[in-house]
């Protein structure tokens, strides 16, 4: 192996100038995951000392995680307390996206087998804490956290979205959700749903990009809807595989018209007897 100089040098001096100091993914993981088996998953020993004493250990680690990306401890340490503050709110939400879950999937037969296996909600939970730190303003470990959701569902969620209350993913694999989408409450969404911008420049990254669903909603696998004027309506369904870039009334269902033949599997037409 041959490696220049040069080449070594100039590696170095990119990660001189980086904004982050060195980041321990394998860190991250073990927080994002830790405090959901805390939350949601039972333990041989769930005294209230042994929770105290947990949820110690994850400050700790939070409070290292977010310090690789800032230097000042002050606020690193009130960055901290911040997101625990908030963690009992994130905590009823999740119940509630749960409860959905539950009540409206008849594949699912107890609110255990949803925390333990459903993809979606452990998407929707990387969600609801990356979003409380992006809020905070927390440099970089939000994406981070929303990227290991991603790697793990195929679920990509920006941290920046907003999303209300009852939130249900069903399969879930290849659902975007851009980072200025704003989604309502009782919103339910299928595989393969974009919610993404119209246009892609960099010099729009501060406006609004991403639609907006409003409450009661359904859209169905492979829609995709675009741009930061486009309004879904309350009580509408969205059909699968349809595009969307202009508001919709509430109430409304929206569906692709498809014609489909069906035929004996004899002899095909000449026209459709062909080789690639």
């Amino acid at each position: 192996m041959k490696i220049s100089d040069h080449f070594i040098k100039k590696i170095l001096e990119k990660k001189q100038i980086s904004s982050t100091r060195f980041f321990d993914q394998n860190k991250m993981e073990n927080f994002v995951t830790e405090l959901y088996n805390l939350l949601f998953l039972p333990k041989q020993v769930n005294t209230g000392d042994q929770l105290y004493n947990d949820f110690e250990i994850l400050s700790k680690l939070l409070f290292d995680l977010i310090g690789s990306t800032e230097i000042d401890k002050v606020s690193v340490e009130n960055q901290t307390n911040a997101f625990f503050l908030a963690l009992p709110d994130i905590y009823d939400k999740l119940i509630l996206d749960a409860e959905s879950i539950l009540e409206f999937d008849p594949a699912t037969e107890s609110l255990e087998e949803i925390l333990l296996s459903y993809p979606g909600f452990f998407a929707t939970y990387v969600y609801r804490i990356s979003h409380q730190l992006w809020i905070q303003k927390v440099k970089t470990l939000p994406r981070i956290i929303s990227e290991y959701a991603h790697s793990r569902t195929g679920i990509d969620i920006h941290p920046g979205a907003v999303i209300g209350e009852h939130f249900f993913i069903d399969h879930g694999t290849g659902i975007v959700v851009g980072e200025t989408t704003v989604i309502g409450n009782h919103v339910k969404l299928y595989q393969g749903v974009t919610l993404g911008a119209l246009h892609v420049s960099k010099d729009k990254a501060n406006e609004k990009r991403h639609p907006n669903i409003e409450d009661h909603v359904i859209i169905y696998s492979g829609a995709t809807i675009l741009g930061g004027d486009t309004t879904i309506g309350r009580d509408s369904i969205i059909g699968g595989n349809v595009w969307i870039t202009q508001n919709v009334p509430s109430n409304s269902l929206v569906y692709n018209k498809s014609e489909i033949k069906i035929k004996d599997n004899g002899p095909l037409p000449e026209s459709l007897t062909f080789v690639i």
